[in-house]
């Protein structure tokens, strides 16, 4: 197998930053306020009005500290299908003209960086594990084509205006993610990816994600520490999603592993940002100096679908 790395990573937040309270007294929760800051969420980051899904992945993939040059395929994820499409359902309701609901934001993303010689590949029916499938699906290319060098992963979201905020009992945050994979080196070695999905939990309410999450996660972090030729113990850091800190601490005990190695420092300033978390965690991590070369970092995160996916990667 190719030996692929993860580069560099930036990405970008919803300009209105609200506390907890605040997001309760506009109407934006369907659950209780208390629930969620037992959870361990404070703070959260909706998008203004005028400020789309591509705005914030075009911020995203311009935060990353090494650029964007020379990219040879660029890998686009969006969680909710609307933000998938740059075009107008009005423009379409008043031509008849398919076209006009097919004006794609990774097309824009590639014009509007000068990745003149990337091509485009979508994702939007893996919810927030969509990054994750990003990395698996690029790192698969680079496997595949020797002249697939480097590539652009990104996720970029935001909840229409007049949404609830809070999905799965997590306080929701408006943001994109983006990194780039590459033959040539990085900051840690991609050496495994995973995916599960069960469709036929496609429709599963609050409580029955919940109840799901468990056993498929635990299953899904084995079957990819397998891939890499793993162990449990060998991991140092388990990257998390920014979700109920309770709910961590019970994946601990089942996997098992070290509470104190399941990480989410970012969750109580940004909330649950869809498919970026476990990017935004890692960036934090890493800018922190917290993992040492050769420590192994698992990330792994759950979506509606429903969809599981995981990812091992080593400091170099």
């Amino acid at each position: 197998m190719t030996d692929v790395f993860l580069a560099g990573i930036g990405f970008a937040l919803g300009e209105i930053r609200e506390t907890l309270e605040e997001a309760a007294a506009a109407g934006l929760l369907s659950c209780e306020a208390a629930a969620l800051s037992e959870a361990g969420f404070r703070f959260h980051h909706r998008s203004a009005p005028r400020t789309t899904a591509y705005d914030l992945a075009l911020r995203a993939a311009r935060a990353i500290p090494e650029g964007t040059r020379e990219i040879d395929v660029v890998l686009y994820a969006t969680c909710l299908p609307c933000n998938g499409n740059l075009g107008s359902d009005e423009d379409f309701q008043r031509t008849r003209d398919v076209k006009t609901i097919m004006d794609f934001p990774g097309s824009h993303l590639q014009a509007d960086l000068g990745l003149e010689s990337a091509s485009v590949i979508g994702l939007n029916q893996q919810a927030c594990t969509g990054l994750l499938g990003a990395l698996r699906i690029g790192r698969a290319l680079m496997a595949a084509e020797p002249e697939t060098e480097r590539a652009l992963c990104l996720t970029a979201d935001r909840f229409p205006e007049g949404a609830l905020y809070s999905q799965s009992y997590n306080l929701i945050s408006d943001g994109a993610a983006a990194c780039i994979l590459s033959r040539s080196g990085g900051d840690y070695r991609l050496l495994a990816s995973h995916a599960r999905t069960s469709g036929a939990l496609a429709r599963a309410a609050d409580e029955e994600v919940a109840g799901t999450y468990f056993a498929h996660t635990h299953r899904l972090i084995h079957e990819t520490l397998a891939k890499a030729g793993l162990a449990i113990g060998d991991v140092d850091w388990f990257v998390a999603q920014n979700m109920n800190h309770k709910a961590l601490e019970i994946l601990a005990r089942l996997l098992p592993l070290d509470p104190a190695r399941i990480v989410a420092p970012t969750l109580p300033e940004i909330g649950h940002v869809i498919s970026g978390d476990n990017l935004i965690n890692l960036k934090c991590l890493t800018e922190r100096g917290a993992i040492q070369k050769g420590q192994k970092v698992l990330m792994a995160m759950a979506g509606y679908g429903l969809n599981w996916q995981c990812a091992i990667l080593e400091k170099t």
